[in-house]
């Protein structure tokens, strides 16, 4: 990986993370697009897991105080089943499937959630939204926008909905990071090395985020996620018509 390519990966990772920071996904779009151009399918969604891992932890980490861990709990078991099932059929990625999937994405955040009354503090909703965004990041690398629509909705401030939601991420990162472990392992020394300088970039992206959230009003937080994520749809989609 050449000097210039590695300083361009440290500065995509800080603004995808910044924009995570702030709503809870569209940076991790964006980054999985970027490295979709540098590596196959299989591992630019490990590598993805590894840096989101690190910037959705962070993020959980600074806002602890307001996980739900219930949430997180049951939504941990959804993940578990639907990549135990990946895992039984032997699933392959393609970049046209991946691309087009993604590019859908911002259709649900458009949804009438409130006419579905999807909520993740429900048991049974946190249990679905689990197998779906355990399907979602394993089969296409991300999941946000899924997870979004159980999220939006609630009752929950945004502090508690980015919080349980990066807690939320930090193991389906986690989850296709195993999934994908031998693509990964297959990485030169050079590419792991910028993976671990990227690491606290993606730390300090998110603490940025965090603060401007805190900042931010609850609708205009919710108004600006809708956006960008279907800008950044918009453009998966295009890539692969």
């Amino acid at each position: 990986m050449t000097v210039v390519i590695l300083i361009g990966m440290a500065v995509t990772v800080f603004v995808t993370s910044l924009l995570s920071g702030i709503f809870g996904m569209a940076g991790g779009l964006i980054l999985l697009w970027i490295l979709l151009f540098l590596y196959p399918v299989g591992t630019a969604i490990a590598i993805h897991g590894v840096i989101q891992m690190v910037s959705n932890g962070s993020r959980a980490w600074f806002s602890r105080a307001y996980i739900d861990y219930r949430i997180l709990a049951i939504l941990g078991l959804g993940l578990v089943i639907s990549s135990i099932v990946l895992l039984i059929v032997d699933y392959q990625p393609d970049i046209v499937v991946v691309s087009i999937a993604i590019g859908l994405m911002p259709i649900l955040v458009w949804l009438p959630v409130s006419k579905l009354q999807l909520d993740a503090s429900k048991p049974h909703h946190a249990l679905v939204c689990g197998l779906i965004a355990g399907a979602l990041t394993v089969g296409v690398g991300v999941s946000g926008p899924t997870i979004d629509i159980f999220f939006i909705r609630t009752m929950m401030d945004r502090r508690k909905v980015i919080a349980t939601k990066a807690a939320v991420q930090v193991a389906s990162h986690a989850t296709k990071v195993v999934f994908y472990w031998n693509a990964a392992t297959a990485l030169p020394p050079a590419d792991w090395a910028s993976i671990l300088i990227a690491a606290p970039i993606a730390i300090l992206g998110a603490r940025a985020g965090n603060d401007i959230l805190q900042k931010m009003t609850d609708a205009n937080f919710r108004a600006w996620t809708r956006w960008i994520v279907t800008g950044v749809g918009a453009v998966y989609f295009t890539q692969a018509c």
